[in-house]
């Protein structure tokens, strides 16, 4: 994606890190000039009931989708403060509000991501800092593809219609539509907004029969 944008003209480079530990969130980032937009979208999903989720599944999926999300807010917040404001969008999931079955870790991780999001929206409002979260129903990524492979070899393509009725719309969503509900939110024209999460879900939880 780096190159992408060198290449259409604009500036950017690519730095790894392991979100899930604190001491190695890039804090290179702070000594190339001011941090005005943090998105949290590093996440992993899991698909099974509390049954069948063991602990090491659990601390797995907590690891980066919540301690992630917590270890890079942290990361930027003082940074923020000092630079007069900023922006952090969080990617939750329409699991943190729905019971999704089969979603044990992943709707508790997404919930809590919702919940932080909420609570650093009103702890820094008087620094001038909007926190908002996104809430995507199943988008089509390599993600979807490898599960349909891996579980349902020869029937890709019917358990993927499948997969797309589930919505109202009757598709999936394609990750560009939620990049511009992200760039939206953002940017100034989004200033009058925080402490939302915003669902992106095909009609989910408002059309369905």
């Amino acid at each position: 994606m780096a190159e992408q944008i060198v290449r259409s003209g604009g500036i950017s480079s690519a730095l790894a890190c392991d979100v899930s530990n604190q001491s190695a969130v890039c804090r290179e980032v702070f000594e190339r000039g001011r941090v005005h937009i943090l998105v949290n979208s590093a996440g992993i999903a899991h698909i099974a009931n509390l049954e069948n989720t063991t602990e090491q599944d659990f601390d797995r999926v907590y690891r980066v989708n919540v301690k992630g999300t917590y270890n890079c807010m942290r990361a930027c917040i003082g940074h923020m403060k000092a630079q007069g404001g900023g922006v952090i969008l969080n990617m939750a999931s329409i699991a943190a509000s729905a019971g999704l079955a089969d979603r044990f870790a992943y709707s508790t991780n997404k919930g809590a991501v919702l919940a932080m999001t909420y609570s650093v929206a009103r702890d820094y409002l008087q620094h001038n800092i909007r926190c908002n979260s996104i809430s995507p129903a199943r988008v089509h990524t390599p993600f979807v593809d490898n599960y349909l492979r891996n579980n349902y070899p020869g029937r890709e393509a019917e358990m993927y219609e499948v997969l797309s009725r589930a919505r109202p719309i009757g598709r999936m969503g394609e990750p560009r539509e939620i990049a511009f509900l992200a760039l939206y939110l953002c940017s100034d024209e989004a200033s009058f907004v925080t402490g939302s999460d915003y669902p992106i879900d095909g009609g989910f939880f408002t059309l369905r029969a």
